[in-house]
């Protein structure tokens, strides 16, 4: 099998529906901040409230499923989440401010924020692995 291929078959094996899903899902985070909310209820009480509520939503939808790539899973959550609100930015700070504002105004707060959410995405896979083996007495059959 080539590195082409077996890119490929990992790339097939990800719980798209799952990882977009919850990427999606993410985006009451910003939407919060948008919106007022964060201010309303207080910084940083509710950015770290969500941060936390999302990362155990994240946790449990693929701890307690079978999918078959828990950790790839979330890791592709976090950057469709990190894709999402880069491209969500843009016509919001438009409507908003009336300027472009946000992660595409500078290339390297779009890396970033790449980098911050698949860390992110990373560590609730990992935790997402551990509760999938735990559930099924630490078989080998789930991915390393």
């Amino acid at each position: 099998m080539t590195d082409s291929q077996q890119h490929t078959n990992v790339l097939t094996t990800i719980a798209w529906p799952y990882a977009i899903g919850l990427g999606l899902f993410a985006l009451v985070r910003p939407i919060a901040s948008i919106t007022g909310l964060d201010d309303l209820v207080g910084r940083p009480l509710l950015p770290i409230v969500l941060t936390v509520a999302i990362s155990l939503i994240w946790i449990l939808a693929v701890g307690l499923s079978r999918v078959r790539r828990p950790f790839l899973t979330l890791v592709a959550a976090g950057a469709t989440y990190a894709l999402a609100a880069t491209v969500m930015s843009v016509p919001l700070s438009l409507a908003i401010t009336g300027e472009l504002q946000g992660p595409l105004t500078n290339p390297f707060a779009v890396v970033s924020v790449l980098i911050t959410n698949l860390i992110w995405g990373a560590a609730a896979g990992g935790i997402a692995l551990l509760v999938q083996r735990m559930r099924r007495g630490g078989a080998s059959s789930v991915e390393r």
